[in-house]
């Protein structure tokens, strides 16, 4: 990847004309884990991994010390990271916005109390040497996510002070100052930070599913990638996985980081079984059973768009009573939303003898405590022995082979070389949604590189020690390349845009495509075509990708904004779909597109690109889309004798001054409006 010593072209004086000359207007609030963490998932990867990549030091990063040492560096590396952390944790630590952990099936295997959970919690607190009596108190961990839901608190936060620091900050707007911070209650005791019940909507939906459990297993991997030393917390490499049994060395980067990483791969264990043993739906039934000899061709299993939740109360915290499917439809959405994450959980938990290149860190987690160790006849080399599990990597190679087989048995027109959107009543649709397909490519080269034993995560654009070519991962490459074919071939306009859909029929397996070109499917497309460009070497990807982004900045770039619109000089609607495909666009085109020895296309300058993502982040998600933030690492601090709300001058309010009666979580908006002022 390429280096760059990034100069601070653009000043905070230019990023407030910017800013100044746009209007981001909050239309619904609505969180839905699905478009929400999909595109805080394209924040984490646009964030640190990004500005490291381009050559940053971390070490050099200070959240308090803002635009520095560049404007791109900081919006990546702190607040686009920072913020896809912080709502995680918003979602399944603090908004009962799902069925606690402690009525799921993990800990109901251990006898279903209260007191099994916490047994449980210190358990994996000494895995990782984290004192037990710093988790926040009050914590209610999800284990499923309900399809939506207000972000906005039921009740008055808890503000009374606990201790405070000096800081020396730099605020956005260029002031420097001394100031002393004070820690809020709320933030070590997260009882008064429970959401609007009354407006969730109680029901499963697997695309939300799938988007909580890739942040999840996102961060997971990244927390548990390392050991460090017990006594000093001092980060370091893993060189065996018994490393943690030394007596001198605990799992995890840190002791903090160890502990969420451990908490976050219980929940998702616990969404996995809940998925395998409870969801799957044949057209009749809910329960429906699938195993490694899943057939989809002769008795298919999907997991319907929407089952609702009848809740009970278990243990005090909610549980799940019963379950109706009111929606029967397989979605290509919630098929490919779910086959990523649960990819990158098969890597991450990947014990396959054959897999010679895993991280021995990752195997110290999954070696038996604190987390099951797959069966002998899931980790051999033969395929046709695998039995059902109740381990992570046994869950997770169950849930991907049948995702995967639905993805190519239920949703893949094999005449049109493409996927379509519904699967209904046991029949194909014929509607090619352009944001879904190019997002399957994604999903595709996860699923391929897991299969094959290739890296994954932040190392999903790198080859590998390994690559075990399997049958599976083949088949993946082949759909792969016939899904990017048919985007390049049939979905691209004159104007070098993409349209967001097309129609196909009997007598056109091209498709009739639609008149509209958003803003969202552009970028998504680059996302997309960039993946078929890692996952097949096939330099007509990359070519294909770079036209497009062209086109983009000369049909969608508007000066006025300093960003982009779907039409220049109109408002453009922004949900976090929107939000996704542009950060995870924008930093392919960065990685990927950007201009090589002998490639002089000036929209594709290193420099103007980076330029751009910051004009874009500046304007509309500290703008208007991230509704609040978090104390800490994003920057923003409650200050002694300060009534300010808005300490980093961000233009991001805390939780407790970002609308509503209470106040907002630190999510994203559901759906907003940006226009000129």
């Amino acid at each position: 990847m390429k280096k760059l010593a990034l100069s601070a072209a653009i000043s905070a004086a230019v990023f407030a004309s910017v800013v100044n000359a746009a209007k981001v207007e909050v239309l619904d609030k609505t969180h839905n884990p699905a478009g929400q963490f999909l595109a805080y998932t394209e924040f984490e990867l646009s964030g640190e991994p990004l500005a490291e990549g381009l050559g940053l030091d971390l070490d050099t990063l200070d959240p308090n010390l803002a635009n520095l040492p560049t404007a791109f560096d900081f919006a990546a590396g702190i607040e686009s990271y920072e913020y896809s952390e912080e709502a995680m944790y918003a979602l399944n630590y603090q908004s009962q916005m799902g069925p606690h952990l402690v009525n799921g099936p993990i800990n109901s295997a251990r006898g279903g109390k209260m007191s099994d959970l916490g047994k449980r919690v210190i358990e994996m607190a000494q895995a990782v040497g984290f004192p037990a009596n710093e988790v926040p108190l009050n914590m209610y961990p999800i284990s499923m996510p309900y399809m939506s839901g207000s972000p906005e608190f039921a009740a008055k936060v808890d503000i009374s002070v606990v201790n405070g620091d000096e800081l020396e900050i730099v605020t956005a707007k260029g002031e420097e100052k001394t100031v002393q911070a004070v820690v809020p209650a709320y933030f070590r005791d997260y009882k008064s930070l429970s959401w609007d019940e009354n407006s969730f909507d109680k029901a499963f939906n697997p695309a939300a599913t799938g988007g909580i459990m890739l942040k999840e297993v996102m961060w997971a991997q990244d927390f548990l990638g390392g050991m460090h030393v017990t006594e000093s917390d001092e980060e370091v490499e893993a060189d065996s996985m018994k490393m943690d049994q030394d007596g001198v060395h605990s799992l995890g980067v840190s002791a903090a980081d160890g502990f969420n990483g451990m908490l976050l791969t219980e929940i998702s264990l616990d969404k996995m079984l809940v998925l395998q043993n409870q969801l799957g739906f044949d057209g009749k039934k809910l329960g429906a059973k699938f195993g490694p000899d899943y057939n989809p061709a002769k008795s298919p299993v999907w997991f319907a768009h929407k089952t609702v939740v009848k809740e009970a109360t278990v243990n005090g915290v909610n549980a799940i009573d019963q379950l109706t499917v009111a929606d029967s439809r397989s979605t290509l959405r919630d098929t490919w939303m779910l086959l990523w994450p649960v990819s990158e959980i098969y890597a991450y938990s990947d014990q396959r003898t054959a897999n010679s290149a895993q991280n021995p860190a990752f195997k110290a987690v999954f070696d038996g405590a604190p987390f099951a160790a797959a069966p002998a006849a899931n980790i051999d080399a033969k395929a046709g022995n695998d039995v059902v599990g109740n381990d992570m990597f046994s869950v997770a190679s169950n849930l991907s082979n049948m995702l995967f087989k639905n993805l190519s048995a239920l949703h893949f027109n094999s005449k049109a070389g493409t996927f379509v959107t519904d699967y209904s009543k046991g029949q194909q649709g014929s509607e090619v949604d352009t944001f879904d397909a190019a997002y399957s490519l994604v999903a595709l080269n996860i699923f391929q590189r897991s299969q094959d034993a290739l890296p994954v995560g932040y190392a999903s654009a790198e080859g590998g020690d390994v690559n075990l070519k399997t049958e599976q991962g083949k088949q993946a490459l082949k759909m792969l390349k016939q899904q990017a074919d048919f985007i390049v071939n049939t979905l691209i306009g004159k104007n070098g845009l993409a349209y967001d859909s097309a129609s196909l029929s009997s007598k056109n397996n091209n498709g009739k495509t639609s008149k509209t070109q958003s803003l969202e499917t552009q970028f998504a497309v680059l996302r997309g075509l960039s993946s078929a460009f890692l996952a097949t070497g096939d330099q007509g990807y990359r070519t294909a990708a770079r036209n497009l982004y062209i086109a983009i900045e000369k049909n969608m770039f508007d000066k006025e904004l300093g960003t982009w619109a779907t039409v220049p000089g109109k408002a453009t609607i922004h949900t976090p779909f929107t939000s996704a495909a542009i950060s995870g666009g924008l930093r392919e085109a960065i990685q990927q597109l950007s201009n090589q020895e002998g490639e002089n296309a000036p929209e594709l300058e290193l420099q103007a690109l980076t330029n751009r993502y910051v004009s874009w982040f500046k304007t509309v998600i500290n703008g208007g889309m991230q509704l609040a933030e978090w104390m800490g690492d994003s920057g923003e601090n409650q200050l002694k004798g300060d009534k300010s709300t808005d300490t980093d001058q961000d233009g991001v309010p805390q939780i407790i001054a970002s609308g509503g009666k209470f106040g907002t979580a630190m999510v994203m908006a559901g759906k907003a409006k940006v226009s000129a002022k």
